[in-house]
């Protein structure tokens, strides 16, 4: 992208400027105090890197930008937005690598497992997909995989509603695996174009929680050995450091080939993306800044660097 005001919709360049503020206020203010005091030395440059990390940037990262900010620069003065121009230059080099849409493999149906703690946002992301892939004319099916919680099935067969999509549901407390299984292979006969199966929120240190998502993995394969051909974890970015040790076992448990990040309009330390991104190298689809399904928009690394930076 070129020109992010341009080329995204104004609305959800507004609404994620606005959903970063927290995370943009909190960097830019602390680097214009820094740069409004005096030229840049490397005790400067130092105590920049302590406030790109205080961001959840990550140590290599927040090294990395500081040393950038300093270079060529020294016994100069320097000004905060020139401070936040390589912030947000270095921040999307480091993304836009992983800026990746969610592409449908030639699979029939291409099955996507939607993982993640609790309260993360799963079901509003099922919901986009499904009206995403509903309006390219796709044939979609849910399965409604969280069994533990009526309230996440009733949810799961709204968005079904809405979409046009058929939703395959059990009672709640229903084995899950067993769920999956059975919507893929509904789903095959059907011959729906994609099945997206919703799990329930579970915590990365539940043993017996992870070993349920592994059964569910497991299961779908004996339908399709290639299956799940996505698996989506969905990261709530109020969570912090906390996120890294999410994708981590995730990862191990599910196989996660993707990201989608949520409420980075609740933290102030958004920059935890960028520290993910740099550690598990993995796709990021989609980031949230609220909790509508609106507020949720395909991720591109030059909007999100610029609205991190706090670059209007």
């Amino acid at each position: 992208m070129n020109d992010s005001t341009s080329e995204v919709p104004r609305g959800w360049w507004q609404r994620l400027t606005g959903g970063l503020k927290r995370t943009s206020s909190a960097l830019g203010g602390a680097l214009a105090d820094l740069v409004s005091k005096r030229k840049l030395d490397a005790a400067m440059v130092e105590e920049i890197e302590e406030v790109l990390i205080r961001a959840d940037l990550g140590v290599e990262t927040a090294a990395g930008i500081a040393a950038a900010v300093g270079e060529g620069r020294y016994d100069k003065a320097i000004s905060a937005d020139e401070v936040k121009a390589v912030v947000a230059g270095e921040v999307e080099k480091i993304l836009l690598p992983f800026a990746k849409p969610l592409e449908i493999g030639a699979a029939k149906p291409f099955a996507i497992l939607v993982v993640g703690v609790n309260g993360s946002g799963k079901t509003t992301l099922i919901g986009k997909l499904a009206s995403k892939f509903s309006a390219e004319r796709r044939k979609v099916m849910l399965a409604a995989g969280d069994t533990f919680r009526a309230a996440a099935i009733d949810q799961l067969k709204i968005w079904g509603t809405r979409t046009g999509a058929k939703v395959v549901a059990r009672e709640p407390g229903a084995d899950a695996a067993g769920l999956a299984f059975d919507a893929l292979t509904a789903a095959k006969a059907e011959g729906a174009d994609v099945l997206i199966v919703d799990t329930a929120g579970r915590l990365q240190n539940r043993a017996e929680l992870m070993d349920e998502l592994h059964k569910i993995v497991r299961v779908m394969k004996k339908v399709d050995p290639e299956a799940p051909h996505a698996v989506l974890l969905v990261l709530d970015a109020t969570v912090g450091q906390n996120a890294l040790s999410q994708v981590e076992m995730f990862g191990k448990t599910a196989g996660v080939t993707g990201l989608v990040m949520t409420k980075l309009d609740g933290t102030a330390r958004g920059g935890i993306l960028v520290a993910i991104a740099r550690k598990f190298k993995l796709p990021i689809h989609f980031i949230g800044v609220g909790e509508g399904v609106d507020d949720l928009a395909p991720f591109e690394a030059k909007d999100f660097a610029r609205a991190i930076a706090g670059i209007e």
